[in-house]
C-alpha cells in the first residue's frame, strides 16, 4: 500500500501553495500498479463522497478481474452496456494469451486511449469517458463514450443578425469547433488544446490558419495561456483578463463573439480564435480600435451601403462620447456659442432647475445607465417594458418637478441611442465609462477640459497594443493598403491584400482581375 500512502499524502497536503503543487506533481507521476485492488483503493480514496462516480466490477472474458469507472450523467450508459460490458464479459479463454489484442477486437468503440498514470485516468473520467482497469495490467483504457446535455445551435442572442448565417456558438466545445470547420473546410485550419483550471479542468482550444497567421502570434498566445494558474475557468472572460496587454485600459483588447461567421472571417485575416468549453463566446486576438466598430453585415451588403453605415457609426461614437460633455461645457462657460433664440429657450427651460449643468448631466446619465442595466437583468418579458416605460416616466416626472431641464433629457436620450449603434458591446461599455470623466472635465474646464480629455484618450490609444499590434493600426502607423477597410468599406474586388498584423504573412487573398465589367482584365 505504499502507492496509496504516497497519493494520500499528496492529496491531503494543503498547508501551503508549494505543497499543493507537489501534490499535483505526485498524482501526475504515480503510475498504475499491476494489482487491481490497489488501483481501486487509490481511486476510491480520491473519489470519496462522490456518489455519482460509479465503480463497476466485472470479470473480463469470465476469468480476469476488471473494473469500469465512469461518471453518472456524463457517460453514455446505454453504449457502455452495449459496446463495453456485454462484449468484454463474454467468456473467452484467449484473453489469457494476449489481452491487448483481444480487447481491440472486442471493444466496438471508435476512440480508445491507453493510460498509465492516475492523472490520466482521472482526467478521462472527469470528461465523461469511462475508464477500464484490468488486473495484471499497468495500463488502463479510456473509451470515448462521453455524453452530456447540450443546447441546440440557435441564432446568437447578444449579436443581432440582419443578413448572414443565423447559427451561433453554443456551450459545447465540440459543436463550436464543428461550426468553424463548416465555414473553413481547409486542412490548414489548425488547432491546439490546453486544459486550464486546477479544479474545473476546462478545455480551451485556440485555432489559426496555417500559412496565414504569424507563427510568433501563435507562440505568444500559447505562452500567455500556459501561464494561467487558477482554480477554475468558468467563462472566456477569465482568460481575457489574464492574457490582455493592458488590464487597466477601459478599451477591450480582444473581441468576443457568438457568431461563427465573424470568427471565421478573423481567422482568414491571420488572427487567432480562442474557444472555451462551457461558453458560447469566442475570443479573437489581436484586434484594433477600428475592428471594434466593424460588423459582419458590412461585408454582406453592397460596399456603398456598408461605407455609409460605417460613417454613421463613427458619428454616433463621437456623439456617445462628447455630446453630454459638450452641452455642459457650452452651457456653463461658452454661452456665446449658442444662437440667441436657442439660448433663451434653454434658459427658460432651466429657470426652475436648482442644479448646475454638471450635476444635472451626471444625475441623468447615472439614472439612464441604471435603467439600462435594470432592463438587461430583468426577465425578457418585462425587461424592455421597464426600461422604456421607466425612462419615459422618470424623464417626464423629473422635468415636471423641475429637477432637470427638457434639453438635458433630450441630450441624454440621444447619447444613449448613439451608444447602441456601436456593434461591439465591450467597446460600447468603454465609451459609456469614459463619458463620465469627460462630463466632469467639461463642467470644470469647459471646452479646454474636453480637448484635454480627447488628448488623453488619443495618447492612451497610441500607446495601447493588442498582442503586439498597435491599437490604431493601420492608421497609426499608417499603412496605405489597410485604409481601404477602415474609414470606408471598399468593394471586395479591390480588397486584394490581406490585413497585415504582425511579422511575415500571406499577402494576397484573391486573384487579380476580379473587378466586374469590361475592364476587369486590367485591374
Amino acid at each position: 500500500m505504499k502507492l496509496f500512502s504516497i497519493l494520500r499524502k499528496g492529496i491531503d497536503s494543503d498547508e501551503s501553495k508549494p505543497q499543493n503543487d507537489e501534490a499535483e506533481n505526485h498524482i501526475e507521476k504515480i503510475f498504475l500498479a499491476k494489482n487491481i485492488l490497489e488501483n481501486e483503493s487509490v481511486l476510491k480514496s480520491i473519489y470519496t463522497d462522490c456518489p455519482d462516480v460509479i465503480f463497476r466490477n466485472f470479470t473480463l472474458g469470465g476469468n480476469i478481474a476488471a473494473i469500469l469507472i465512469y461518471l453518472e450523467g456524463l457517460a453514455n450508459i446505454e453504449e457502455i452496456d452495449h459496446s463495453v460490458l456485454k462484449p468484454l464479459m463474454e467468456r473467452d479463454e484467449r484473453l489469457q494469451a494476449d489481452t491487448e489484442v483481444i480487447l481491440k477486437q472486442k471493444l466496438t468503440v471508435s476512440k480508445i486511449i491507453y493510460l498509465d498514470t492516475f492523472a490520466g485516468i482521472i482526467e478521462q473520467i472527469s470528461t465523461g469517458n469511462p475508464a477500464i482497469l484490468i488486473d495484471g495490467q499497468t495500463q488502463g483504457i479510456s473509451v470515448g463514450l462521453s455524453k452530456s446535455e447540450k443546447r441546440s445551435v440557435e441564432e446568437p442572442i447578444a449579436e443581432a443578425v440582419i443578413r448572414g448565417p443565423r447559427d451561433g456558438f453554443t456551450e459545447t466545445l465540440g459543436v463550436n469547433i464543428s461550426l468553424l470547420r463548416r465555414k473553413i473546410k481547409s486542412p490548414d485550419l489548425k488547432m491546439k488544446s490546453i486544459t486550464l483550471g486546477k479544479y474545473s479542468q476546462t478545455q480551451v482550444v485556440y485555432m489559426y490558419m496555417k500559412d496565414i497567421v504569424d507563427d510568433t502570434l501563435v507562440e505568444e498566445v500559447e505562452n500567455r495561456l500556459s501561464r494561467i494558474d487558477i482554480d477554475g475557468i468558468l467563462e472566456s472572460g477569465y482568460i481575457e483578463e489574464f492574457i490582455e496587454d493592458d488590464p487597466f485600459s477601459p478599451f477591450p483588447q480582444m473581441i468576443n463573439t457568438e457568431r461563427p461567421d465573424s470568427a471565421a472571417s478573423h481567422l482568414l485575416e491571420g488572427r487567432v480564435v480562442i474557444l472555451t468549453d462551457g461558453t458560447p463566446f469566442a475570443l479573437i486576438a489581436p484586434v484594433t480600435f477600428y475592428s471594434l466598430l466593424q460588423s459582419p453585415e458590412d461585408y454582406y451588403q453592397r460596399f456603398m451601403i456598408g461605407t455609409l453605415i460605417r460613417w454613421l457609426r463613427y458619428c454616433f461614437l463621437l456623439i456617445a462620447l462628447l455630446l453630454p460633455s459638450s452641452y455642459v461645457a457650452i452651457l456653463t462657460f461658452h454661452q456665446e456659442m449658442i444662437p440667441t433664440t436657442l439660448l433663451l429657450s434653454v434658459a427658460e427651460s432651466r429657470e426652475k432647475v436648482p442644479f448646475p449643468a454638471l450635476i444635472e448631466a451626471l444625475l441623468m446619465e447615472i439614472t439612464f445607465e441604471a435603467l439600462r442595466e435594470a432592463g438587461l437583468r430583468l426577465p425578457k418579458q418585462v425587461g424592455s417594458a421597464v426600461s422604456i416605460v421607466g425612462a419615459l416616466v422618470i424623464g417626464d416626472a423629473a422635468v415636471s418637478a423641475g429637477l432637470v431641464s427638457a434639453p438635458m433629457v433630450m441630450v441624454v436620450a440621444i447619447t444613449g441611442i448613439a451608444s447602441f449603434a456601436i456593434p461591439r458591446y465591450n467597446a460600447s461599455i468603454a465609451i459609456r465609462v469614459l463619458r463620465f470623466p469627460m462630463i466632469f472635465f467639461a463642467g470644470t474646464l469647459g471646452l479646454l477640459g474636453i480637448m484635454l480629455g480627447i488628448l488623453f484618450i488619443i495618447v492612451h490609444l497610441c500607446t495601447l497594443r493588442s498582442f503586439g499590434v498597435p491599437y490604431l493600426a493601420p492608421m497609426a502607423p499608417l499603412k496605405g493598403s489597410g485604409t481601404k477597410d477602415v474609414l470606408i468599406r471598399a468593394p471586395w474586388w479591390s480588397l486584394r491584400q490581406r490585413p497585415h498584423l504582425t511579422g511575415k504573412y500571406n499577402k494576397y487573398r484573391q486573384a487579380r482581375g476580379l473587378r466586374p465589367g469590361p475592364d476587369n482584365e486590367t485591374e
